[in-house]
């Protein structure tokens, strides 16, 4: 950097001027800028307007996953990544796991949570009390917020109200458990938390600050499970080295760390 990075009014611009003002601010070469120019397939108009001070884009590999038998379906999964050999793992496993029979795969539903933080409570088990006697109200609101995703099976399904101890005293939090469909849910669990908010300060007595999901989605898990037959993946000394490997994982959170990193990237 040559020049401050403090750049008035920079989200005003096209995406052209931004990298004219980036070459010249980090001392970019000419092939670096051009390099900046592509947006990897996205049109440009539409990389615009999804994030802010746009001056390019960045592409993925999408490569193909082969073999997958999923629930007694074959499937061709693809997968967006830079690594090499993670989809040729992928594949290669996929096919031992089909000796018998593949995958299988449960889910405990579409289920999230939105935390109402409530702070400044006179009195913080009587308010859990409140807050749990009027339930349904609460849900109610929280649903009015969205017909849609109720009328699709979702919506607002239960609430828990725990009290924290914490170092800036007690605080007591409301949790919409909130099913979202085939949704994400960031969106519709907000709002819900942000129209109930009112609400629960009534109730409570107390100042709501935090109204917001929790990405802690313990509610909403997915379950792979596989039978490997012992000769496929190489026989008796193999089978003992993963299990050593999962023996070192359980036990150490340095090693853990490195095994949960090789299953996210291929999920």
């Amino acid at each position: 950097m040559v020049e401050s990075s403090e750049l008035q009014g920079f989200y005003k611009l096209s995406m052209e001027k931004r990298r004219e003002i980036l070459k010249k601010v980090a001392s970019l070469t000419e092939e670096e800028t051009k390099t900046l120019a592509g947006t990897g397939g996205l049109p440009a108009e539409v990389a615009d307007h999804m994030i802010e001070n746009v001056v390019g884009g960045y592409t993925y590999p999408l490569g193909i996953a082969t073999n997958f038998r999923i629930n007694g379906r074959d499937y061709l999964l693809p997968m967006a990544l830079e690594e090499p050999s993670v989809v040729a793992a992928a594949s290669n496993a996929a096919k031992m796991a089909r000796v018998k029979g593949g995958f299988t795969v449960t889910n405990t539903g579409p289920v999230m949570i939105g935390q109402i933080q409530v702070v400044n409570v006179p009195k913080p088990d009587s308010a859990k009390a409140k807050l749990m006697e009027r339930k349904a109200d609460l849900l109610k609101k929280a649903n009015d917020q969205d017909p849609m995703l109720v009328s699709l099976g979702g919506g607002a399904k239960d609430l828990n109200v725990k009290v924290l101890s914490s170092l800036k005293g007690p605080m007591v939090i409301a949790e919409l458990i909130v099913n979202t469909g085939d949704a994400m849910g960031a969106n519709a669990v907000n709002t819900m938390a942000e129209a109930v908010a009112p609400m629960v300060e009534e109730i409570t007595g107390g100042r709501v600050f935090l109204r917001i999901i929790s990405n802690l989605a313990d509610r909403r898990l997915v379950r792979a499970t596989a039978v490997f037959d012992k000769e496929t993946i190489g026989g008796e000394d193999v089978v003992d080295g993963i299990v050593y490997a999962y023996a070192f994982a359980d036990a150490d959170p340095y090693r853990c760390a490195t095994h949960n990193k090789g299953i996210i990237m291929g999920s």
